[in-house]
């Protein structure tokens, strides 16, 4: 990269350089050839480097003075027709420099140094991110000192200028250029060791598809995080054995579906996006006839969920971009549009969901039902998070905003795994399993009960990792006492234990502990902090355990 530089700079100023030694060389010739005067009136000639000191600042116009003596007048007529030439041969070479400084080619050779080596200087585990929009923009910052680093690629440079301006901390390096080029994808660093995957969540299945291939290609180690909303292309990543695949569109479905079948289970998986631990009445959709809006990937995704649930419903196949061309706007409410409605059954249904690509047209079309049916339930699909205020003004019941799906999914999967994987698992469950659940978290930590990762190591649970490794049973149980009174048990909970493959739900509190197990428990901070000093103290592991030091 360093040569191209070199090059570039050695094209651009070839010619001025040139220029600048030819007039140097005339000039420093002349002053050379013809006769002086010493101070003693003997006849003297310039030496080469007299003439080149003289030149020097006679040419950059810094001032005047005739050196080593007084110039003769031969000498004096000679610099007088050197000057003119030398200062445009001089002007001429400043105006290129200016020029090159300005010079596209150099300064994206200039930019592309630069990210390299903050590529380079990353000592952290890093994800490469294709594309800087919202859903990126929202991951970043939630990850914010987290232990992971970032690296953008995006091929429209107003976005990297955007995401310079952030100034997140620690930095992000971001570089503009094509994501599917792999010269690009190699500067990103994509070969180095501390390169954990790419993220590419591009609305384009297809560009996603391409991105994945590439990647592949060029490090199969990697983890390739894709958005996938087309059956084809997601059966196409699964070929490809992607580990995770974002479907927004199922993630609403199955969100849809639980919350009609199983609240409890849809309570769970909320709440680990950030939701209370408080099933309310308003969060339970209604049994009884939805409508749904809009028949594209989400509508389609959302009728299989209805099936699922056995929920009566009407397709209503509305696409903004038709709907637009037939009535010159994207505003539903006409006495036309009404007219759909009341054909729909909107009078005696119990929902209706508004899923099209269009955010003004959701918004319209669901205040146009509530005018006909007060009582009726709506959903939204919301494009954009720069449009929340909006439909949270229009008293929407339910609002599922893409982008913030998929920044959330994709967050708990980097930063969260084993929440990601309870998710997962809970859905494998029954409503009953759901409920028992629900109560025992209540019972323990209360409605909003926190949560937090740990891998059983000398890094993050040494005192507990040196025991292990003496070949001591330890129980999931005696780790759970207080370290002010061991008789009394903390009130936390393992949610969930892995142990390589074994992905234990609730696991037993007399089941016994290994190297690298990692827990998933649910305690307040406060009983977060006990449990770290029981498992990384020595001292106080041995007092839990009842043992004498």
């Amino acid at each position: 990269m360093n040569d191209q530089i070199f090059w570039i700079i050695l094209k651009r100023l070839r010619i001025p350089f040139l220029v600048i030694i030819v007039t140097f060389a005339i000039t420093m010739l002349g002053l050379t050839l013809i006769d002086g005067m010493d101070d003693k009136g003997n006849v003297y000639r310039m030496s080469f480097f007299d003439a080149f000191y003289f030149v020097s600042y006679m040419a950059s116009t810094i001032g005047f003075g005739e050196a080593p003596y007084s110039f003769t007048y031969g000498q004096r007529m000679w610099v007088s027709g050197m000057i003119y030439l030398t200062v445009i041969g001089w002007f001429y070479a400043i105006g290129s420099i200016v020029s090159l400084i300005q010079d596209d080619a150099l300064r994206k050779a200039i930019s592309r140094n630069r990210f390299r080596k903050q590529v380079r200087g990353l000592g952290k585990p890093f994800y490469i991110m294709l594309g800087y929009n919202s859903v990126i923009k929202d991951i970043i910052n939630r990850m914010g000192v987290h232990d992971y680093r970032f690296v953008v690629l995006d091929k429209d440079e107003n976005k990297i200028d955007e995401l310079i301006l952030e100034n997140f901390y620690p930095h992000v390096p971001a570089m503009a250029g094509d994501v599917t080029n792999q010269y690009m994808l190699k500067m990103a660093g994509i070969h180095q060791k501390n390169c954990l995957g790419v993220i590419s969540l591009f609305k384009d299945d297809s560009k996603n598809t391409q991105i994945a291939t590439i990647c592949q290609l060029l490090n199969k180690k990697i983890d390739i995080i894709v958005k996938g909303s087309s059956p084809r292309h997601i059966e196409h990543f699964k070929s490809m054995g992607l580990k995770h695949i974002q479907d927004p569109f199922e993630i609403v479905s199955k969100r849809i579906y639980y919350s009609i079948v199983a609240p409890h289970i849809w309570l769970l998986e909320m709440w680990v996006y950030g939701h209370s631990l408080n099933l309310r009445k308003r969060d339970i959709l209604p049994h009884g006839k939805y409508i749904v809006c809009g028949y594209g990937r989400m509508g389609k995704a959302i009728e299989q969920g209805l099936k699922k649930a056995g929920i009566a419903y009407v397709l209503y196949d509305l696409e903004a971009k038709k709907y637009e061309q037939e009535n010159g706007t994207t505003i539903f409410g006409d006495e036309k549009d009404r007219n759909k409605l009341l054909e729909l059954g909107v009078e005696d249904a119990e929902c209706i969901i508004a899923a099209t690509q269009d955010d003004l047209l959701n918004l319209t079309l669901l205040n146009k039902a509530k005018k006909i049916n007060p009582n009726i339930f709506t959903i939204a699909r919301e494009n954009s998070l720069a449009e929340l205020t909006m439909f949270q003004a229009a008293k929407i019941n339910k609002i599922y905003i893409i982008e913030k799906i998929l920044a959330e999914s994709t967050y708990n999967y980097i930063s969260r795994p084993l929440l990601d994987t309870f998710v997962v698992e809970l859905r494998k469950q029954d409503e009953e399993w759901a409920k028992i659940i629900v109560s025992m978290l209540h019972n323990s930590t209360g409605i909003s009960p926190d949560y937090f990762e740990i891998e059983i190591n000398l890094e993050n649970a040494y005192a507990l990792s040196l025991s292990l490794q003496k070949g001591e049973k330890i129980t999931l149980a005696q780790i759970r006492r207080s370290r002010a009174n061991r008789e009394e048990i903390l009130p936390i909970v393992y949610l969930l234990l892995q142990r390589g493959e074994e992905i234990f739900l609730v696991p037993d509190s007399q089941m016994h502990l290994a190297i690298g197990d990692k827990l998933l428990i649910v305690a307040k901070d406060e009983y977060k902090e006990d449990f770290e000093y029981i498992v990384n103290n020595l001292y106080e592991l041995n007092y839990v355990l009842g043992r004498e030091y």
